[in-house]
C-alpha cells in the first residue's frame, strides 16, 4: 500500500504538546482517571481491580460490546467489533468494503483517512464537498447525483469535523432511503454523536437506519476518554463484520485490556460523562459566540449544530497559514488552517471541548489586536 501523508496528524505531531493551548483540538478536556474510576459499579470495580494484562477477546470484551450495543436502537452485541480507535476501524473495514473499479463518496472537508485510505485501497473517491454558502449544510440531491453503478460506499461524518454540520432528520433520512435503494453501504462517523446542542436534533444512527448501514464510533470525542484508544464498528450485516473481522488479525488483533475495562466503565455511567462533555462545549460556544459578535467581519463562522469543533475564517487580508504560525510563536496557541484538510480559503478549525479556551481565546484576541488588517 502507498498512501499518501496524513497532514492534520502530520501538523499535529509537530505542534500539539509543544504549545500551551490547544484551541484546535476536535475531542473534550480528557477525563480523569481517577474520577472515572470512582464510577465503576460493582461488577465493574473488582474487573478493574483483579485485571490481568493478557490478551484480550479479538472482537472485544462481551460486557463492552453488550454496552455499545445498548447506545443503538436495533443492534445486538454480536453486531459490534472493537477497534484500538477510530482510525483502525476506518482503515479495516475501507480495505474490507473497497478495491481497485469500486466507487466511493465521502463528504469534505472531512478527517483525511476517511477518503485516502479507500483511494490507497484501488477506489475511486468522489468528494461531497459542504459549501460554507449552504451553511455546511449535506446537500442530499447533489451527494446522490454522484451515484455510479460502481458506487460501494457513502462516508457521512455527523456531527460533522471540522464544520459542526448536522443533516435535519429529513435530509438524513432521504440519503438513507437513497443509499438503501441503490444497495449502497453507509458509514456513518458518528464520533461526535451525544454532542448535539439541542437533544431534540439527535439523528437516528446509521446502523439502525439500513441493513448496509456501518455505525463509527469512539470514546476519544464526546465521552473524553481518547487516551484509552477504543474505538467500534456497529453494523447488522454479519457478512462484513466477519470479513472485517478477520482482516484486524493483520492490524492490532486485539485491543488494550485495561482499555476496554475503562471504557466499560464510562459506558456504564454514560450520562455522567456525557453531561460532563455538554456542559464543557456549551460554555465554550458562550464564549465564542461573544468572540464572533465583538471580532466581525475579521473573524466569521457559521454557527456550528453540534459537536465540539467548528469551521471559522479569518478575514481582512489576513492569511490564515501565517496568521496560524505567528500565533503559536507568540502566544503558544495553536489553530489548525484550513489546508490541513486540503481545504482552500481562509478557514481554519476551532475546538469547544477544552476547559482552557478562555484563556486561549483571550491570547488569541491579545494577537489579533496586534495584527495589521
Amino acid at each position: 500500500m502507498r498512501i499518501t501523508d496524513f497532514a492534520l496528524e502530520r501538523y499535529f505531531a509537530r505542534w500539539e504538546f509543544a504549545v500551551r493551548h490547544l484551541l484546535c483540538a476536535s475531542d473534550v478536556e480528557g477525563y480523569p482517571m481517577a474520577e472515572l474510576l470512582e464510577l465503576a459499579d460493582d461488577e465493574t470495580r473488582p474487573l478493574w481491580d483483579d485485571l490481568r494484562l493478557g490478551y484480550t477477546e479479538s472482537t472485544g470484551h462481551p460486557l463492552l460490546r453488550r454496552e455499545i450495543a445498548g447506545l443503538y436502537e436495533s443492534v445486538a452485541p454480536d453486531d459490534v467489533l472493537v477497534f484500538a480507535g477510530a482510525e483502525e476501524a476506518i482503515f479495516c473495514v475501507m480495505n474490507v468494503l473497497l478495491g481497485p473499479g469500486d466507487h466511493a463518496i465521502v463528504t469534505w472537508p472531512g478527517y483525511q483517512s476517511l477518503y485516502e485510505v479507500a483511494r490507497a485501497a484501488g477506489a475511486q473517491v468522489a468528494l461531497h464537498a459542504l459549501r460554507e454558502e449552504d451553511g455546511w449544510s449535506l446537500d442530499v440531491e447533489r451527494l446522490c447525483s454522484s451515484f455510479r453503478p460502481t458506487t460501494r460506499l457513502v462516508v457521512v461524518n455527523a456531527p460533522h469535523n471540522p464544520t459542526g454540520m448536522l443533516p435535519t432528520l429529513d435530509e438524513w433520512r432521504a440519503l438513507v432511503e437513497a443509499c438503501a435503494d441503490a444497495g449502497v453501504h453507509l458509514l456513518a462517523d458518528e464520533v461526535y454523536r451525544h454532542l448535539e446542542y439541542d437533544e431534540a436534533d439527535r439523528l437516528p444512527a446509521g446502523v439502525d437506519g439500513l441493513g448496509r448501514g456501518i455505525s463509527l464510533g469512539v470514546m476519544s470525542k464526546s465521552f473524553a476518554l481518547a487516551g484509552l484508544r477504543i474505538g467500534w464498528l456497529a453494523t447488522r450485516d454479519r457478512a462484513l463484520l466477519e470479513r472485517v473481522a478477520a482482516f484486524k488479525d493483520y492490524t492490532t488483533i486485539c485491543s488494550s485490556a485495561p482499555a476496554e475495562i475503562l471504557a466499560l466503565i464510562a459506558l456504564r455511567a454514560r450520562e455522567q460523562v456525557l453531561a460532563r462533555s455538554r456542559a464543557i462545549v456549551a460554555a465554550n460556544l458562550g464564549h465564542l459566540d461573544r468572540f464572533f459578535e465583538e471580532w466581525a467581519p475579521t473573524f466569521s463562522w457559521v454557527r456550528p449544530r453540534a459537536g465540539s469543533v467548528a469551521f471559522p475564517r479569518v478575514g481582512g487580508g489576513i492569511a490564515i497559514d501565517r496568521f496560524a504560525a505567528d500565533l503559536v510563536e507568540a502566544e503558544g496557541v495553536l489553530l489548525l488552517p484550513g489546508s490541513a484538510f486540503g481545504f482552500g480559503g481562509n478557514h481554519f478549525r476551532i475546538g469547544l471541548g477544552r476547559t482552557d479556551l478562555p484563556d486561549a481565546l483571550a491570547r488569541l484576541e491579545a494577537f489579533a489586536g496586534r495584527t495589521p488588517r
